[in-house]
């Protein structure tokens, strides 16, 4: 990142880039909570890759990515789903690990909570939507850094969080992420594969 010009706007994934980085130092001791919170409030609100820098500037270099957390896409693309939606009422659902998602993926949960992990998923094609409906309840969905991902969700007395939304790297599938909340919320975010995270702290 440190090649990139000041000025250059930042995406989603540089952002998150840096929020891994501020997590593993918090957890190595480098900073305190205090410093951590701050900093890691000020990344999410950056504009520029100006205003990030400088947040990291003090830690150590972060490592060379795994080949895990770099995966081979157009061999988990393609594959037949092993899931086309979940639902939750008064409970919750997860899907998370080694399975398929479907390319139109329904999820609703009703006084409940729901999870939608994209890490280590293959996907029935380039191209998915997961339409989320969430009634007094929230739904995690996560995501890769490298995924391509749209958030057009509506929230009503609710949220819809898009932080997680942005451009991610060539060859790698396209996300749609839509739907509704009402008195719950529905938090996109982007985190790197634990096999990733762990490499780092190394």
């Amino acid at each position: 990142m440190t090649s990139e010009l000041p000025e250059m706007r930042a995406s989603d994934a540089d952002r998150e880039r840096i929020a891994e980085r501020l997590r593993d130092a918090v957890a190595e001791g480098r900073l305190d909570m205090a410093e951590f919170e701050e900093r890691l409030d000020l990344a999410y609100k950056a504009r520029t890759h100006g205003e990030l820098v400088p947040l990291v500037r003090d830690l150590p270099a972060a490592a060379t990515p795994v080949e895990s957390g770099d995966p081979a896409w157009p061999a988990r693309i393609g594959r037949p789903a092993t899931s086309k939606g979940a639902f939750a009422f008064w409970s919750g659902f997860g899907r998370r690990g080694k399975w398929s998602v479907a390319r139109n993926f329904t999820a609703a949960v009703l006084q409940g909570g729901g999870d939608i992990d994209l890490r280590d998923a293959d996907f029935e094609d380039r191209e998915i939507v997961i339409r989320c409906f969430a009634v007094m309840g929230g739904i995690q969905v996560v995501v890769p850094p490298e995924l391509h991902v749209e958030v057009t969700g509506l929230g009503f007395m609710g949220g819809f969080d898009d932080r997680g939304a942005g451009e991610g790297t060539p060859g790698s599938p396209r996300v749609r992420i839509t739907g509704f909340a009402l008195m719950g919320g529905v938090d996109v975010r982007r985190k790197e594969r634990k096999a990733a995270r762990k490499q780092l702290r190394k």
